[in-house]
């Protein structure tokens, strides 16, 4: 159908809806038929898909439902190569030239011999692009990560491999399908490590992550589940607010479970294999029950991955028996390339490099850190008609290099310690990695939902911070109400506050008290002077994607964040005086 459409050799198919089977048929499709496979975040603004529908000169585009066409058609007619539009999600309200529902569009290859297809398919070569990725662009303008057949089966086998998926014809694993697929992470392992393994993708609905993903998961009780921090804090933070209202016998029991829990998964970490009776009681009392309770009760490969994960929401699921085991790649490593392993993990390490993929720390300091550099099969070819910022990624011994600080340890495991970007580098020349500081603040005070730190250039760090609010189920805007954990912790200070702007406005003495003795906690653990925060502001909203300080999958676009909010940083440096 792509080919009758008139798709041209190298031309992008872009797909633009939430998963389904006509999201894989259409990419896999378009891939057969020579052109690129596409993906469009299903939240990006009309400006922005036409960027990427115009960079990969796309002939076919592919969405779900009106509202996504709406995007489209006030684009189109900038978009020159532009042949045909498809709707698969809902009925057409409308005709249009060019316009075509998912079941028109599968009549259209009917004419066409399979002759053609076959010719074009045995002309590819496995060295030549096949699908494009999209980097978030949390900095500038995305770049078309270009990825080639080779990149996609070699990686798709080996890690399936590495982390011992079965293959169907042993004994068939499950998974859900629920992270953007134009996001390398689902891709991989929704489409290619499914097809390779022969592994059964079950669909969930399109607002699973605003609450529905854990029906899904309780229905289909997957094998295999990946998820992004974000959707481990959630279930976190949903776990702790069911416990909270429990029975006080219930909680005890809990307390006692998750306690030795974390001891005995510790102790597995470091090598020790004996399961203890307590451990055996309290997998029957309450593990077994909390794995049924969120759909996870068959999956023995639960994995975090495409951005940081802090020791605090780790350690929450180990203790629950539900080891988390972070993975670590990037689009432009076809996806992972070091991975966690059940028999081979630690607590905030990313793992091992996957076999067949080597890693090299790039000028290490005295502690061994520097950045980490990928080489191997699953390198991306290049960035789309971008060949400076080609040459800027792979250097001339063909190292990628991932803009990320890091190091192994003496076992070989690797461990992130921030973004070269992100370092903030103070007045007085200090290098201060924000991520540690932030999570540790989180850590200190639970009410708080977002922490960002700022002070490059400045005499001192400053702190930005959210508090944990309700989200707008449908737009996904956070509100003004707190969440019933949040209220709780409220009362337990003695503050009557329900709400963020009754802080705010009031300057909550029991909650600002609270905040500003977290901080201080946090600040006797500081490597130097240099690295305490000495002043902090209250935002009125929580950081969303839907306000632009979260890219698509939840990372912190942290330039995004200090432009919106330059006038509270602006006054945290007002005054000329440092604050002691």
């Amino acid at each position: 159908s792509c080919l009758q459409l008139g798709l041209e050799r190298f031309h992008g198919v872009c797909i633009l809806g939430f998963n389904s089977a006509e999201w894989f048929i259409a990419d896999i499709g378009a891939i057969l038929a020579g052109g690129f496979a596409v993906g469009i975040y299903t939240t990006n603004s009309p400006e922005a898909c036409h960027y990427v529908a115009e960079n990969c000169s796309a002939n076919v585009l592919v969405v779900e439902n009106h509202k996504q066409l709406q995007k489209i058609l006030e684009i189109q007619h900038k978009l020159p190569h532009l042949k045909a539009i498809i709707q698969y999600g809902e009925e057409l309200k409308e005709k249009r030239p060019n316009l075509y529902s998912w079941g028109e569009f599968m009549d259209l290859g009917k004419d066409v011999p399979d002759t053609q297809l076959r010719e074009i398919i045995e002309s590819q070569k496995p060295n030549q692009c096949c699908t494009l990725i999209y980097t978030s662009g949390t900095t500038g303008q995305p770049k078309g990560v270009m990825l080639s057949h080779d990149n996609l089966t070699w990686t798709a086998s080996a890690a399936g491999r590495f982390i011992r998926l079965t293959d169907a014809k042993e004994k068939q694993e499950l998974v859900v399908s629920y992270l953007p697929l134009s996001h390398i992470a689902a891709q991989m392992s929704d489409i290619w490590s499914a097809m390779t393994f022969g592994v059964q993708v079950f669909f969930a609905q399109p607002d699973a992550l605003k609450g529905t993903l854990v029906d899904t998961l309780r229905e289909v009780r997957p094998s295999a589940f990946l998820g992004v921090p974000r959707v481990w804090e959630k279930m976190e933070e949903k776990m702790k607010s069911i416990g909270a209202k429990s029975s006080a016998l219930r909680r005890k029991v809990a307390s006692w479970a998750k306690g030795v829990g974390l001891q005995t998964n510790l102790k597995r970490m470091n090598g020790y294999s004996e399961v203890p009776v307590n451990f055996r009681l309290a997998r029957h009392l309450v593990y077994k029950k909390v794995r049924k309770a969120i759909g996870l009760d068959r999956c023995t490969k639960c994995y975090t991955g495409a951005a940081p994960i802090t020791r605090e929401t780790l350690e929450f699921f180990l203790s629950l028996n539900i080891p988390v085991f972070e993975l670590y790649g990037m689009s432009e490593s076809s996806g992972p390339h070091t991975i966690s392993l059940p028999h081979a993990f630690k607590l905030t390490s990313c793992g091992k490099e996957i076999t067949g993929c080597r890693t090299l720390i790039h000028k290490p300091d005295g502690d061994g850190i520097g950045e980490i550099c990928f080489s191997g099969r699953h390198i991306f070819m290049g960035y789309l008609n971008m060949e400076e910022k080609t040459k800027e990624a792979i250097d001339e011994d063909g190292w990628l290099h991932s803009g990320d600080l890091g190091k192994h340890d003496k076992d070989g495991f690797l461990y992130i310690t921030g973004r070269i970007k992100e370092l903030i580098i103070t007045a007085g020349g200090e290098n201060v990695p924000p991520v540690p500081i932030e999570d540790a603040v989180k850590g200190a005070v639970p009410i708080i939902s977002n922490a960002m730190l700022v002070g490059d250039k400045a005499k001192f760090l400053a702190m930005l911070l959210t508090l944990k609010c309700k989200a707008d189920v449908e737009t996904g805007e956070p509100g003004d109400d707190l969440t019933p954990e949040a209220i709780e912790y409220c009362q337990k200070l003695g503050s009557k506050a329900t709400k963020v702007s009754e802080i705010i406005s009031s300057k909550d003495k029991a909650v600002y008290a609270a905040i500003q003795k977290g901080i201080l906690a946090v600040n006797e653990g500081a490597v130097s002077n240099a690295q305490k925060v000495q002043k902090w502001v209250l935002l009125e909203k929580d950081f969303s994607l839907f306000g632009g300080e979260l890219g698509p999958t939840m990372k912190l676009k942290r330039p995004e964040v200090a432009r919106k909010y330059k006038d509270q940083i602006a006054q945290f440096y007002a005054d000329v005086d440092t604050p002691t």
